[in-house]
């Protein structure tokens, strides 16, 4: 293991004593600042009071659910857009629905119980490295977003890669705003006709596709590269920086 998380401070949210024990001491020994909360409410009460890299959170959970914690995070965050604290839920619960619905509600990587502890380690790195500074740019002062040469100024209502301009139509520019403002984010057909089009999405409507498809070729065709990537069976994200 490379080592570069020591000092992170990592909040373990799990009811079951003997699990988030084996967790806090494991990554005691990795150098880590590790606090322990046995229920949502006991978490949700650290996380108002003390700041967190990353969140190692169970879904089943008494008084406050996995769910709801991480909503209240996501609500803090646009509260104050400079605040955002990474959530690997570590659940029982291996159905496919289930974890893709963690995801799309704002954790960023989903652990079936048991697991492996190295994973555990390996995949916190992972999503520290995806979540620390230097991949995504946001700039609240002038409203500009950037992300993988692509830029967005809010203030001029124009998208450039590298000063060119990327000539957009509306709806378009919504769909790229609305991944740069979440770049950690999948959204589901689903979610982006909801919101960019504020309406409920039927299944047959081909719509999003040729939307996407065409803000994809436009993107890609000024960066050399995908900026917009398809996950499979889910949706779509902003591609991280290689």
């Amino acid at each position: 293991m490379s080592g570069e998380n020591t000092e992170k401070e990592v909040l373990i949210v799990e009811d079951d004593k003997e699990i988030r024990s084996l967790l806090a001491n494991f990554l005691k020994e990795k150098g880590m600042n590790v606090t322990e909360a046995k229920d949502g409410d006991e978490a949700y009460s650290y996380i108002k009071s003390k700041g967190f890299d990353i969140i190692l959170l169970d879904m089943m959970l008494p008084f406050k659910t996995g769910d709801e914690l991480i909503k209240l995070l996501r609500e803090k965050k646009k509260a104050d857009e400079n605040t955002y604290t990474p959530v690997i839920v570590i659940s029982a619960k291996t159905e496919l629905e289930t974890r893709l619905d963690a995801i799309q509600s704002g954790a960023d990587d989903y652990i079936t119980k048991p697991f492996d502890l190295n994973e555990v380690y390996v995949r916190i790195e992972a999503v520290l490295r995806r979540t620390e500074g230097g991949e995504y740019v946001k700039n609240e002062e002038t409203k500009v977003y950037s992300a993988l040469g692509v830029t967005y100024n809010l203030t001029d209502n124009e998208v450039t890669f590298e000063g060119k301009p990327i000539k957009l139509t509306a709806k378009e520019m919504k769909l790229l705003l609305l991944f740069m403002k979440n770049p950690k984010k999948t959204f589901t057909k689903a979610n982006l006709y909801k919101s960019v089009w504020e309406d409920e999405y039927i299944y047959e409507d081909n719509t999003i596709n040729v939307h996407m498809s065409n803000l994809r070729k436009k993107l890609s065709e000024a960066a050399g590269r995908d900026v917009i990537e398809t996950v499979w069976g889910i949706g779509y994200r902003l591609k991280e920086e290689e």
